[in-house]
């Protein structure tokens, strides 16, 4: 049984994880097994966290490709350009369609595991002046309550030692290796900014210690 830290700050355990169901999903990037999994979580009382992990080909061979990605419903649903969720996502899509196998991780932890609402009251702020580190801060929230044990479980019931990891997060890398999974190789998962996003993205890299490659400026 694991540990790990809800938004309200108390301690969550986590307990057996269920793979609910699995299924064929054709998508534009091609055909991969769509697989639903929950977890049960104790906060007080019996809840349940679920995930999609979305494979494509036999990840047996070899060490396949991995995105851990967190739902952002304005950037892959609305087209919202405040931020690089949107094609971090189609980015890693078009990755592990090229190499014709691997697999994405997808979270429901909405505005880095602060709930939508938030995440609205929080570009609320952002419009105001403050950056998104600044303005979970001012709603009483860290900066990043996502927890990505669940990720490195999934991993484990697919029986998935070793990955190499798509993601500019070094928390993902930490969290994988301490679930006993090993990362062979890190890539980089670099959205080109605009001008909505490019101050977001600098604060993720000066503040929360994102590896990305930014200009000094984004034309609009």
């Amino acid at each position: 049984m694991s540990t790990h830290e809800n938004r309200t700050g108390a301690k969550a355990q986590s307990g057996t994880l269920w793979r609910i169901a699995s299924t064929r999903l054709p998508t534009r990037w091609g055909t991969f097994e769509a697989m639903g999994f929950e977890r049960e979580v104790w906060t007080g009382g019996r809840t349940a966290e679920t995930a999609l992990a979305l494979v494509l080909g036999d990840l047996r061979q070899g060490v396949p490709l991995l995105r851990i990605h967190s739902q952002c419903l304005t950037g892959e649903v609305f087209g919202s350009m405040r931020c690089d969720c949107g094609g971090q996502f189609e980015l890693a899509m078009q990755a592990i369609a090229q190499e014709g196998r691997g697999l994405v991780i997808y979270e429901f932890q909405e505005g880095r595991g602060i709930g939508l609402m938030a995440k609205l009251q929080a570009y609320e702020l952002q419009d105001a002046g403050v950056d998104t580190v600044e303005a979970n801060h001012a709603l009483g929230l860290k900066a990043d309550f996502r927890d990505f044990s669940l990720a490195a479980a999934i991993l484990h019931d697919l029986r998935i030692p070793r990955v190499r990891l798509l993601t500019n997060n070094p928390r993902k890398v930490h969290a994988l290796k301490d679930g006993g999974i090993e990362i062979v190789e890190r890539l980089p998962c670099d959205v080109g900014p605009t001008a909505h996003s490019l101050a977001y993205l600098r604060t993720k890299k000066q503040k929360m210690g994102h590896t990305l490659a930014l200009p000094a400026e984004c034309p609009a």
